[in-house]
């Protein structure tokens, strides 16, 4: 049988009538071949851009005249809009083009149970291919060559995008980029101060002991003298993936169990722990003061503060890292020194210890 006859016989065999079928017009095909040719330029622009900034956005780009203003914020809105934009309009790019090539046609379809006949999956595959006639696509390679292109791009971006952690080198910078120290890593002998985000760049607010109520939390990050007064470097602590640190006070009175080997990071009742959930890297900073536990938002991860941090909830399988903290000779907090293991997401070698 020829594709025109299955395409009948699949019609009748499904109990399907067309009432009324209209070819598009010569006009309105050439229109729309121009908005599909369009969105599908759109596509690939978008796609083009996102890969470049993906791949090559400066993170520590400045305007020039504008000491301290970087574009580094910018990036995710950037690359998100790039690749929902890409997606956006490859989508509506073969939509419209269906709309203004497919003919306008009326049927009504009698349904009916049960599984499809061999003979129906062959009529089906008829009626796509006189789809695909009607719409002209086969006969465009304009067309055919940007829908091809636009998707090609966002296959190559999605692939991008996967190997991209893969191929950064995780020690570029020196040994404070290093895979294994974070930004509390003493470096030139400075002491590394807890300072408080206080949401104004510049504005430098170190804790004391006293600052804070039993039975509170804080937010910190690293903050050195050499600091100061640089925006860049102010911004970078606050900015960093792997340093903030929730500095908590448990109430007095609360027997607060610690780690082998940590008896001696806290300061009295002064505790600093990661704030990175060692499941998949979220904050895990929802406090609970009366039952000292932390609470990771996104997977539900819990974590006895009194107890060393370790997971009693949820899929983290190790305890949140502890920084060393005492006070320096003005009475400020400051780390002693580095976390003693990875933050963040457990390793594959440290996913099973507690």
């Amino acid at each position: 049988m020829t594709r025109e006859q299955l395409t009948e016989l699949g019609g009748r065999l499904d109990g399907v009538r067309v009432v009324a079928r209209t070819p598009t017009s010569a006009r309105t095909r050439a229109r729309g071949r121009r908005a599909t040719a369009a969105w599908l330029a759109l596509s690939i622009l978008s796609a083009l851009a996102f890969l470049v900034c993906f791949v090559a956005w400066p993170s520590d780009y400045v305007l020039p005249g504008r000491e301290g203003y970087t574009l580094y914020a910018l990036y995710t809105p950037v690359i998100g809009i790039t690749a929902g934009v890409a997606v956006l309009a490859l989508g509506i790019a073969l939509i419209v083009h269906v709309k203004h090539s497919y003919p306008d046609e009326v049927a009504v379809q009698e349904l009916d149970g049960g599984p499809s006949e061999p003979v129906d999956r062959a009529t089906a595959a008829a009626r796509f291919a006189e789809a695909g006639d009607d719409t002209g696509f086969g006969r465009e390679p304009l067309l055919r060559r940007a829908v091809i292109g636009a998707a090609g791009l966002l296959g190559i971006s999605g692939l991008v995008v996967a190997a991209g952690g893969l191929v950064r080198d995780p020690w570029k910078g020196g040994d404070r980029a290093a895979l294994w120290t974070t930004g509390w890593a003493p470096l030139s002998g400075e002491t590394v101060y807890l300072r408080l985000i206080t949401g104004v760049l510049g504005e430098i607010v170190r804790v004391r002991p006293e600052d804070m109520a039993p039975g509170s939390m804080l937010t910190v990050v690293p903050f050195r003298e050499s600091d100061r007064g640089n925006p860049e470097l102010l911004l970078a602590a606050e900015r960093s993936t792997d340093s903030p640190v929730m500095l908590i006070r448990f109430r007095p009175g609360t027997a607060v169990v610690p780690r082998a080997g940590q008896e001696d990071f806290h300061y009295g009742d002064h505790y600093a722990y990661s704030k990175l959930c060692t499941h998949l890297g979220c904050p895990a900073s929802l406090y609970d003061t009366q039952n000292n536990r932390a609470l990771c938002p996104c997977h539900q991860s819990a974590f006895a503060m009194d107890e060393g941090a370790r997971p009693v909830f949820g899929p983290a399988a190790r305890s949140l890292p502890q920084l060393p903290i005492d006070i320096d000779d003005e009475g400020y907090l400051v780390a002693t020194g580095d976390f003693v293991e990875p933050v963040g997401p457990s390793f594959w070698e440290l996913g099973s210890r507690g």
